[in-house]
């Protein structure tokens, strides 16, 4: 067992917490980089000041279309990690009930990770709940520097969760700390009010639709509903299915 800290405070509904973030790290020129591929794209969230060597990016909605071409936090990433040097990390949790953890490494993208990707919207009722990519742990602790994570974070990866007493951003939140990553994106679900943790609302950087201010209300009247009736691609495209029972076995 794992200590589990402090979920976040705010929910969406019954469902469960849902948000998504990426983790860059901050260099030369770094932050400048990243503002500028996000208007580019007309990206929707926040920025957030960078701290203890890394830029954190929070998606609005964090499980849904946030950028131009049908980009969910994941897709932005990629698209970020194509012009920042070092690692960079993508996390998403979808209703508490799924995890998807993406890393890319000079661009190069390395691992894959979906809690359950029966979880995606619309997925086909014979997809497994079995996790995937939890073999990725070693590159995750090497990217981060802490090889003696490997073995804590792939079993922790590996496991099924028991939805009823525990969940994803849980199971976040010891990734992070293992990774030496900020907790606070656990967090991250309560914007735009303020987070239990992490930096203040005011700290941040509100863009939509790639631009702040007035413009950028107008930009996400004329865009967010199109982009609320869209869903980013799913995080495993071809998941598992099981066999369907044959007629004779009933």
């Amino acid at each position: 067992m794992y200590p589990i800290p402090a979920p976040s405070a705010q929910g969406d509904g019954p469902g469960g917490h849902s948000y998504g973030a990426i983790i860059a790290p901050d260099g030369e020129d770094a932050s400048a980089r990243v503002d500028r591929v996000l208007r580019d794209i007309r990206f929707s969230g926040w920025i957030a000041p960078p701290a203890d060597g890394v830029i954190v990016v929070v998606g609005d909605p964090g499980d849904g279309v946030v950028a131009d071409d049908r980009r969910g936090i994941i897709e932005v990433a990629g698209q970020l990690a194509a012009v920042i040097r070092g690692p960079v990390l993508a996390v998403r949790v979808r209703g508490d009930r799924q995890l998807a953890l993406v890393a890319w490494s000079s661009a190069e993208e390395v691992v894959r990770y979906c809690s359950d990707p029966s979880r995606e919207p619309g997925a086909d009722p014979e997809v497994l709940t079995d996790p995937i990519g939890a073999e990725g742990a070693g590159v995750l602790a090497d990217l981060w520097h802490r090889p003696d994570a490997e073995e804590k974070l792939g079993e922790l990866l590996e496991e099924e969760l028991d939805p009823d007493s525990v969940n994803e951003s849980e199971r976040l939140g010891i990734v992070l700390r293992l990774l030496g990553l900020p907790t606070w994106i656990v967090s991250a679900g309560a914007l735009p009010r303020a987070m239990p943790r992490g930096p203040a609302v005011s700290e941040l950087t509100r863009l939509r639709a790639g631009a702040t201010g007035i413009a950028g209300r107008s930009r996400d009247a004329a865009l967010g509903p199109l982009r609320k009736r869209q869903q980013p691609p799913p995080v495993i495209e071809d998941p598992p299915t099981g066999m369907a029972p044959e007629p004779w076995m009933f």
